[in-house]
């Protein structure tokens, strides 16, 4: 799997009752983004920190990740300061990751390929 595999789709319902990927799958999919991209010590989250010149630029990545997360209606945890934006991705229907969220990562990864 490659990062364009990930960035070609788009992120479909998860029911509840639905599994959390595997460790296997979670590791596979992990080696596709950029390496920044960090599961938590539990497995149910991946995040990434973000730095910036200045704050217009975290602002405009910031819209750029919203309009992303309102098209695959997928929302990250973010947090922003002046130039860095945290941001972290779970599939809480399920509690832990599922393909969405490594889809969304991947897609963010897409937006800045001077960090990438």
């Amino acid at each position: 799997m490659q990062a364009s595999d990930l960035t070609a789709r788009h992120c479909k319902p998860v029911s509840k009752g639905e599994s959390p990927l595997a460790d296997d799958q979670t590791s596979e999919r992990l080696a596709c983004l950029h390496t920044d991209w960090r599961v938590d010590d539990s497995g149910r989250e991946i995040s990434r920190s973000f730095s910036f010149s200045n704050y217009y630029q975290t602002m405009a990545f910031v819209n750029a990740l919203a309009w992303i997360a309102h098209a695959e209606d997928h929302h990250p945890d973010i947090e922003v300061g002046y130039n860095r934006c945290l941001v972290r991705y779970s599939t809480h229907a399920i509690g832990g990751l599922s393909d969405n969220d490594f889809i969304c990562a991947a897609r963010l990864d897409a937006l800045l390929p001077a960090q990438v």
